[in-house]
Parts: C-alpha cells; sequence; structure tokens
C-alpha cells in the first residue's frame, strides 16, 4: 500500500496509509543507495506476516529541504512581522528566491497587522503584488484572519518561514491547536520530548499536512549557481524569449528584455536591484550574511 512519512525517529516511520498510521522500518536497499527516507516522502510499504511494517519504495521527490528535513513540500507560508520590526524586503525578497528555487509556491504572510493602519496596509500590499506574490494580513496570538490560511492547507504539504520573532511558532500552534487525535497518539507513543533532537512532523490539517517546525533556517544562497539564479525570479519568465542572447543572464547583456521591462515600469525595479546584487554576490564568489 501506498501512504506518506509523517514522522521519522529512532529508525521507524509513521505512515499514513487508507488504513491508518503504520509504523515501519525501511529495507537495508535504501542504504546500498545512498537514499535515507525523509518525513514528507510518498513511498510504498509492505507488512509482513508478522504484522511489522516496511517501506520498500520512495517514490520521487518533488522538492527536498534539509532544515527543516522534509520532502515534497508544495507551499510556504513566508511570515513577516508588519512592525516592530518594519518589514525588510531584501531579507523577504531572499525568502522567495529560496522558495522559488526549491519550486514551492510561496504566500506572504503579514503578522501583527494590528500595528499598522489601513493606508500602511495598502501601501504594503501593492508592493508585495507587484512582484507577484499574494498577500494576508494575520495576527496569530489572537487568532484573526487565520481562516483562509487553514483552507489554504488542503492538498498541500505547507512548511512556514521568515525571519526570527515573526510569530512562525505561534502561528504553527494557532494552525495545528485542532489537530487529528491519531498525530496525537504518535507524538505520545514515541515520547516527544524525551529528545533534545527535534525532529519535523507533518500535522493533519483540512486534509492537508503542516511541518511542525519553521523552515529555512539558513538564508545563504552560495549553492545557486549565478546562471540559475534568474529562474527564481518569476516576473522574468515572459521576457525570457526575447532578449537578444539565449541565456541572457539580464545583467550587463546589450537588447535584454528584462532590462527593458524595467524601464517601462512592467517589472519592479527595487526587485531588479536585488536580483542583480545577490547576482553580483554568486558572480564574486561572495555571500551576504542574514
Amino acid at each position: 500500500m501506498e501512504g506518506i512519512i509523517l514522522k521519522g525517529i529512532g529508525g521507524f516511520y509513521y505512515v499514513k496509509t487508507e488504513q491508518g498510521i503504520i509504523e515501519c522500518k525501511a529495507r537495508g536497499k535504501f542504504r546500498y543507495d545512498s537514499l535515507k527516507p525523509m518525513v514528507g516522502d510518498k513511498v510504498t510499504i509492505e507488512i509482513d506476516k508478522s504484522n511489522k511494517g516496511y517501506i520498500v519504495k520512495i517514490h520521487e521527490r518533488s522538492s527536498e529541504l534539509i532544515r527543516p528535513t522534509v520532502a515534497n513540500v508544495t507551499q510556504a507560508y513566508v511570515v513577516f512581522a508588519i512592525k516592530n520590526p518594519d518589514i525588510n524586503f531584501d531579507l523577504l525578497n531572499r525568502f522567495l528566491v529560496l522558495c522559488e528555487y526549491n519550486h514551492i509556491h510561496a504566500k506572504v504572510c503579514l503578522n501583527k497587522v494590528d500595528l499598522c493602519s489601513e493606508e500602511e496596509k495598502t501601501e504594503i500590499k501593492e508592493k508585495i503584488n507587484s512582484i507577484g506574490y499574494d498577500v494576508c494580513f494575520i495576527n496569530a496570538k489572537k487568532h484573526i484572519m487565520l481562516e483562509s490560511l487553514k483552507e489554504g492547507l488542503a492538498g498541500n504539504v505547507t512548511v512556514l518561514c521568515g525571519p526570527s520573532g515573526a510569530g512562525k511558532s505561534t502561528l504553527i500552534n494557532a494552525l495545528s491547536e485542532s489537530i487529528h487525535m491519531e498525530t496525537g497518539e504518535i507524538s505520545e507513543k514515541i515520547g516527544r520530548g524525551k529528545h533534545t533532537t527535534r525532529h519535523s512532523e507533518l500535522i493533519e490539517i483540512n486534509e492537508g499536512f503542516l511541518v511542525d517546525t519553521p523552515g529555512f533556517s539558513t538564508l545563504t544562497m552560495d549553492f545557486i549557481d549565478k546562471d540559475q539564479l534568474k529562474f527564481a525570479f518569476p516576473e522574468f519568465e515572459e521576457y525570457y524569449d526575447k532578449c537578444k542572447f539565449r541565456g541572457c543572464n539580464h545583467y550587463k547583456e546589450p537588447n535584454c528584455a528584462v532590462k527593458k521591462a524595467v524601464e517601462e515600469g512592467k517589472i519592479n525595479k527595487s526587485r531588479y536591484d536585488f536580483y542583480i546584487r545577490t547576482f553580483e554576490e554568486l558572480l564574486n564568489g561572495r555571500n551576504a550574511k542574514w
């Protein structure tokens, strides 16, 4: 039968299937393939005569994160405080680039909405919408405007990411307060709290899954090839075949359609400027510290 790994610890993996959650071990063959099961993996399992479960196949992954360690994430809620501190748009862009690079759809969630005026909200919303991303305003601590986020979990594996102090842990707790009992039973069964190392776990909510730890604990980008960076900016896509040179990096090349679109106001200039700064970091082998 097939299922998804909700949690893995101590060599045991807890796989949700149509017949419920089954404790499994991985077959030894994965060691020879240098492939280790991850939370979020879609797997095929077998039950032997003694009623023990074994993972026999790991299906191809659509994405793979290291911190947190989870596979097949489809969506990220990028959480920033709207005030205290004010939004650092370069930092926001960095999170969005990492989501795009990992093929993860991103939605911007601005927390502490009660701290700003309607005019400030409108200005910030227009700025984020102009670079192609949806934005929602919430207060995680007071459970304000969380219903749309809960609805958005359906059919997705969702991770939260954003800077420290933005309220990610509070939002995880708010979204997961009505988790299914069977998930809680797993946590109790394997002794959650007895281990000093935190492990990612998928919490089932509204026919989707939420990763129970905040994502992207590092914001380094030095692993991105400079020639691949442009593909993490979706607003460039419609201009790819309009540049004079195939493989144009929209940097110093002549007759670049992206640069023309920036000049014409069709692409957000501050966003393009961020792209150039990041491209130059990669070009020169540097990586800004965040």
